[in-house]
Formats: structure tokens, sequence, C-alpha cells
């Protein structure tokens, strides 16, 4: 993608600009506009529930079909409740909170939060591990591994409606972006985020419970999620423009508010691993993952 970006900026003799694409952010029914964000969100939670259904008739699942189902359901309403409410509370507070709380419920305009969807996740699947007596721990690592699809297929919905643009670069692939107020060429972060908290995040995650063991070691494929995620989200904010009400924090500290939020996911991520490493894994007779 950035090398057919950057084959258009040469031929162009300029920096890319972004209407140039010919990109669309919906569809136009007539009498309704489906957006790219919704179709994204939408695409993400039914790939991540089929995966799911095809990884509890794989040997040592710790949740039936039902389970399955309850959870598609649940952690649909935790991340839009909680990818919403945590982009008010860590991002603009003053203006969803105060001055506008009716525009916290136009979801299609954009304005989710990451790490308030993982929160919402996470309620969602306590929730029914108690109401079903299954593992928490076991059943997170089944739903990290179908995480990143929702990512992935998020950022780039980011980057269709034009949104969340980079910082300020003069790489031969940067990017005018329409609704940038100051006009200026930046990295089309939104890529580098689709491709390491997305594409890199699914292959690790799909190598690791089909061609390895570590579903027998309750905690590590959710270790790894969250440290992996963390460290993509941490390198990839360094590219990307920090939100205007956050801009000051970002100068005064050398880090973004991203960043901040990531850094504990990157250590809890990494103790959760360590801790599942450390024990020994369940089924010790259990048989070899079988092949996708």
């Amino acid at each position: 993608m950035l090398s057919l970006l950057a084959e258009t900026a040469q031929n162009a003799g300029q920096f890319i600009h972004f209407e140039d694409l010919g990109l669309r952010k919906g569809i136009d029914l007539g009498f309704f506009e489906l957006r790219f964000y919704s179709l994204a969100y939408l695409a993400g939670i039914v790939l991540g529930y089929w995966h799911l259904t095809k990884m509890i008739k794989a040997p040592g699942s710790p949740m039936a079909q039902r389970h399955a189902d309850d959870l598609f359901f649940y952690c649909t309403i935790g991340i839009i409740l909680g990818g919403r409410l945590g982009y008010a509370l860590f991002y603009s507070p003053d203006f969803y909170l105060l001055r506008n709380p009716l525009e916290f419920f136009k979801l299609w305009e954009g304005g989710m939060s990451f790490h308030g969807g993982v929160l919402g996740v996470l309620a969602a699947i306590a929730w029914v591990c108690w109401r079903g007596g299954i593992s928490f721990l076991r059943t997170a690592d089944y739903i990290a591994v179908n995480v990143p699809f929702g990512m992935m297929f998020g950022r780039l919905a980011n980057f269709i409606n034009g949104e969340l643009w980079g910082r300020q670069t003069d790489v031969s692939w940067a990017m005018i972006f329409p609704e940038d107020p100051l006009q200026l060429a930046r990295h089309p972060s939104q890529l580098y985020q689709a491709g390491l908290e997305g594409a890199v995040m699914v292959a690790v995650m799909l190598y690791l419970f089909w061609r390895t063991r570590a579903r027998w070691r309750p905690g590590l494929l959710v270790g790894v999620f969250t440290a992996g995620i963390g460290l993509a989200r941490f390198t990839t904010e360094f590219f990307r423009e920090p939100d205007a009400q956050l801009a000051e924090l970002a100068r005064s500290t050398g880090l973004s508010m991203g960043q901040w939020l990531t850094i504990p996911l990157i250590v809890l991520g990494l103790a959760i691993a360590a801790r599942a490493l450390m024990r020994p894994p369940i089924g010790s007779a259990a048989p070899q993952p079988a092949a996708a």
C-alpha cells in the first residue's frame, strides 16, 4: 500500500492529495449513507465470531457454542459502549460530557477509544464467564486471538474517512488530508496502525493458536496480545498527530495520551505472559493443535 502511494506521489511530482485517491466515506443508498466506519466494526465483529466458532471446535476449548453466541452479543455491546465512553472520558470529556452530550451517540462520525473498547470487552467476558461458569482467563485467550481483525478494519476505515492523520513529514508517500486545517503533508499513520495493530497481530495470534501449544497455557495468548498491541500502538503513536485538545500533553511530556495509556498494557501483558509460561500447561497429555 505504501509503495503504491509513493509511486503515485512520484508520478505526480508532489505530495499525495487524499481527495485524488477517490475514496468515499460510505455507500449512498439514497435515503441513507452506509458509512464504511460502521461496516468496519461489523466486519471485525462478524469475522471474529466466525473464527471463534472455528476455534472452539479444536481440542481444548473452554467454552461451548452457546457461550460463543453470548460473547458475540455482549462483546459487541462492550466494544461500542466502552470504545465511545473511553474516547469521551480519555480524550474529550469537556466536549462530550459537558458541552455536547448528544454528540456522544453519533457513532458514525468516529471517535472510539481502543482502551475503552478493551475495558468494555473485558466486562462482557467477565459477565458471560460468571453466568456460564467458565474460565475467565482461558476465554480471554480465545477472544484475544480475534480482536486484531477489528483493529485492522477499524484503522482502514479511519484512513478512508481521512481522519486521525499523522505528523508532518516529507517522506515520498506523505499525504495532504482535506480536513487538515494546516494542509500539511503528513504520515498516513492510519495505514501504519492497520499494519502493526491489525495485520501483524492477526498473523502472530493465528500462528500461536493454530501452530503452537499456546492455548494450553492459560493467559499466554491474552498476555501476548496485550503486550503486542500495546507495543504496536506505542510505536505508531510516534507517527500519529496527537489529538488537538491533548497536544500540550504530548509537547510537555514527549508522549501522547495514547502512549501513556498504552504503557500499563505492555507491562501487564508481559506479566501475564510470563506467569503463563512459568506454570505447567493444562492437559499434559493434550494432543498437538491441528493445522488451520
